[in-house]
């Protein structure tokens, strides 16, 4: 075991950051076998809804002794782009399951049910500038000389904490950083695991980091597309399940190294995305169920984990020429339920496909969390006759 971990380490040892959203060929949770209800759209990617954007910077950086400011450095940002990179207002709505954690913004969005640009996910320490880096970035590539707040609606930021990791009083995420993630933020395949935000995350006592997953949702003959990302680093190890079994208390060996083991309670930053016309306060209903999503993976939110969902519509109302009426044109209430259960499935399936995409990593004070195995989570689903073999 310390033999992977040495590898790991050195392999980490370049100094690098990375920007870049090409996705790695490793598998996904499905490769595995791993079965969920629903049908995806084409990547199975919350950039399935069409115009939303997503842009990583990864941030991985060696230093020979743990020293606040030198490192280990395994952290970054992801920004998520709802209507192309644009200020479009998108329905928007919020909810949290256990408030331990911070996601700026919300109040606008609370009363205002809009939001307005780039959302951001970084670590806990690394919000304000991620915050002011949006905005920064908002002001020059859309105001127009009005005196305008950052164009409008301040950014929504949300964050997770990776201290076990990186070196999170170090400060390491800079406004440069949040603008290569924008600048570089586009559709397709999504990079899942230690990439962006999700870096230096743990997620049920192995690596985490993020994870995203899409369904396909049919209303009468109207067809719609859900997509969720998470920038998960929460959860037991005994908590795990996957397609209903309790793999975490089966799978042998692999426990992390904590040398320093004030461990923290994580967190878990959800955003669900959607084309199916929805009036706010039903993004709000949306954005509730995401907690039954990450139930199904076992997680009951600790007390000490910031357990935040947001949730918008690309479908926009339209306003009149002075901008005094809008026409809305939604689902009704009654026909929610496919939404709410897209919104599940999806949320379920991103958490695993976070675990099933990390790779082990050591970071601060030579803590390390491994990646799940994957071959044990086969045999473990295969034994419960839950595993998809291949035909």
């Amino acid at each position: 075991m310390k033999q992977i971990a040495l590898l790991v380490l050195i392999v980490l040892s370049t100094g690098s950051t990375f920007s870049q959203n090409t996705p790695s060929k490793k598998p996904r949770a499905r490769d595995l076998g791993i079965g969920f209800d629903g049908k995806p759209g084409l990547y199975n990617a919350i950039t399935d809804v069409k115009g939303v954007l997503v842009g990583y910077k990864t941030i991985i950086k060696e230093a020979n002794i743990t020293s606040t400011g030198k490192g280990p450095v395994r952290t970054g940002v992801t920004v998520i782009m709802p209507r192309n990179k644009s200020n479009d207002p998108v329905p928007a709505a919020w909810f949290s399951l256990n408030g331990d954690g911070e996601m700026t913004g919300l109040a606008s969005i609370e009363d205002y049910g809009f939001n307005y640009g780039p959302i951001g996910i970084t670590n806990t320490n690394s919000v304000g500038v991620v915050h002011d880096a949006i905005g920064e970035w908002n002001i020059k590539h859309f105001a127009t000389g009005e005196m305008i707040d950052f164009s409008f609606g301040l950014p929504v930021v949300g964050e997770t904490w990776d201290g076990m990791l990186n070196d999170i009083q170090g400060l390491h995420v800079n406004k440069e950083d949040v603008f290569s993630a924008l600048d570089s933020a586009s559709s397709g395949p999504v990079q899942e695991g230690n990439v962006g935000g999700g870096t230096g995350m743990a997620l049920y006592g192995f690596k985490g980091g993020n994870g995203t997953s899409s369904r396909i949702i049919k209303i009468d003959s109207a067809i719609y597309t859900l997509g969720v990302f998470v920038q998960a680093n929460f959860g037991g190890r005994n908590d795990l399940l996957i397609s209903g079994i309790p793999v975490g208390r089966e799978i042998q060996g692999f426990k992390p190294i904590l040398n320093d083991p004030k461990r923290k309670d994580g967190s878990v930053i959800i955003i669900i995305a959607t084309d199916a016309p929805l009036l706010p306060s039903q993004l709000k209903l949306v954005a509730r169920r995401a907690a039954m999503g990450i139930a199904r993976t076992g997680s009951f939110a600790h007390n000490g984990s910031g357990d935040i969902f947001f949730a918008f519509s690309t479908a926009t109302p339209i306003n009149n020429v002075k901008g005094t009426h809008q026409q809305w044109n939604v689902l009704s209430k009654d026909a929610l339920d496919a939404v709410f259960k897209a919104t599940v499935e999806a949320t379920e399936e991103s958490v695993i496909n976070a675990l099933v995409g990390a790779e082990t990593m050591t970071g601060l004070n030579g803590n390390t969390f491994y990646a799940i195995p994957h071959d044990q989570v086969k045999a473990i689903l295969r034994k419960y006759n839950r595993l998809v073999e291949p035909k």
